[in-house]
């Protein structure tokens, strides 16, 4: 039986959403204040994101589309990579820990 090659990139950070967010925000010379008009979100909703303290949820990366013109599913996969790599993350520290003596 043939080894498949299990060489796969797994970083030891996770990059919050809200950075990707924000830089697109900065790109676009857009502020936080106009994405939040644009979205019908509340700007502090908006820093919650980009400092990463929330969330996107599907109803926000639909917002996100409509304002930005980029794809519901790239925030949506943005926020579930980023808590699928926390996850790793987490659980590698514990298995880690666990190996102490």
């Amino acid at each position: 039986m043939e080894k498949k090659n299990q060489n796969f990139f797994k970083p030891d950070y996770a990059i919050v959403p809200g950075e990707t967010l924000r830089e697109t925000l900065d790109s676009f010379g857009m502020s936080r204040a106009e994405l939040a008009c644009r979205t019908r979100r509340p700007e502090k909703t908006i820093s919650e994101i980009i400092v990463g303290k929330m969330a996107i949820t599907e109803g926000t990366a639909l917002q996100l589309e409509s304002a930005l013109g980029i794809p519901a599913s790239f925030w949506v996969n943005l926020e579930r990579n980023y808590q699928k790599t926390l996850t790793r993350l987490k659980e590698e520290a514990q298995l880690h820990q666990g190996q102490q003596p």
